[in-house]
């Protein structure tokens, strides 16, 4: 085994581990798939163990790959922090800042952030990586990401800080002609037959969504499934059915009246809003300003489930 382990080698042997695929990792690390493949073979040579095993398209982590990964990523996350730590020793307010976002906190919350993160830090490179709940865990356990702005859930448990912002609640929110809409509330006898205008099914929402329904016992027999909230909106303007959205995605169409906000039923569906990073990080000045802004520009969030109920 050779004495010391190569940077780049940890680096191949981490995405491709996270990956499963030479064709992904690859992808991800700018090189070819044969590159890719030469790194790999030539670190499992010098530490004297195959670390993957080859089944077709697709490659899988043998034992002693997977006691070997918690290590190899713990060391190229301090190789990072010690890289952004001195950077920013050396230029103050420069360096860089990843953030992960949802499409809806890209549209509703970073805008107003950022904006006043540039104040402090005018020379930071910020990149944001947009994607739903499960994919802001990826980037961050993958450390292709910083900080990201996410729902609180089971999996940010274990090797994740979760703090909280705020908390909403889901509701249906219908067009002023909607039935519901005089009557103040979804009878619960005509949501089954109602349409229901969710966000995509592969989202966290989704699932919290159809949970609930199950547990009370409803069906949802007829969804359109939207991967923006900004679609939903409308097409629940023009009457094509009742959307389940939190009010503050919606707060000016409720204020102005053209969107009702309804209970979903008598018990409430509640979400946590946060920031996460991984666990064992020390946020440096950039990241902890960018998570204190979060929390300034959302403290009323949670107090508009109300709105035009």
């Amino acid at each position: 085994m050779s004495a010391t382990l190569d940077s780049r080698q940890m680096l191949a042997f981490a995405t491709l581990a996270r990956r499963g695929s030479f064709t992904m990792a690859a992808k991800d690390l700018f090189l070819t798939q044969s590159a890719v493949s030469h790194t790999i073979k030539t670190f499992e040579r010098e530490m004297g163990v195959r670390l993957f095993d080859r089944v077709g398209k697709k490659v899988h982590l043998t034992q002693a790959g997977e006691q070997l990964l918690p290590p190899v990523e713990r060391i190229l996350r301090e190789m990072q922090d010690a890289r952004t730590a001195l950077e920013e020793l050396q230029n103050w307010g420069q360096g860089r800042l990843r953030v992960g976002a949802s499409t809806t906190a890209c549209h509703h919350i970073l805008p107003t952030v950022l904006r006043e993160f540039k104040q402090s830090f005018p020379s930071c490179v910020i990149k944001i990586e947009s994607g739903d709940h499960p994919r802001q865990l990826e980037l961050l356990r993958s450390n292709q990401v910083d900080i990201a702005l996410t729902l609180e859930s089971e999996s940010n448990a274990a090797d994740l800080v979760f703090r909280p912002l705020f908390e909403d609640e889901l509701r249906f929110l219908v067009s002023p002609m909607h039935p519901w809409a005089a009557k103040r509330k979804a009878p619960r006898e005509d949501i089954a037959a109602e349409t229901l205008v969710l966000y995509n099914k592969s989202s966290y929402t989704f699932r919290l969504v159809d949970e609930y329904f199950r547990e009370e016992g409803v069906s949802m027999q007829n969804v359109i499934e939207l991967g923006s909230m900004e679609a939903i909106k409308e097409l629940v303007k023009i009457g094509m059915g009742a959307g389940v959205l939190a009010p503050w995605i919606a707060r000016e169409e409720l204020a102005k009246g053209a969107l009702v906000s309804i209970p979903l039923g008598k018990r409430k569906l509640k979400r946590r809003w946060g920031v996460s990073f991984l666990k064992g990080r020390k946020l440096p000045l950039a990241e902890e300003t960018f998570a204190g802004l979060c929390e300034a520009v959302t403290q009323d969030f949670g107090r508009v489930s109300e709105l035009g109920a």
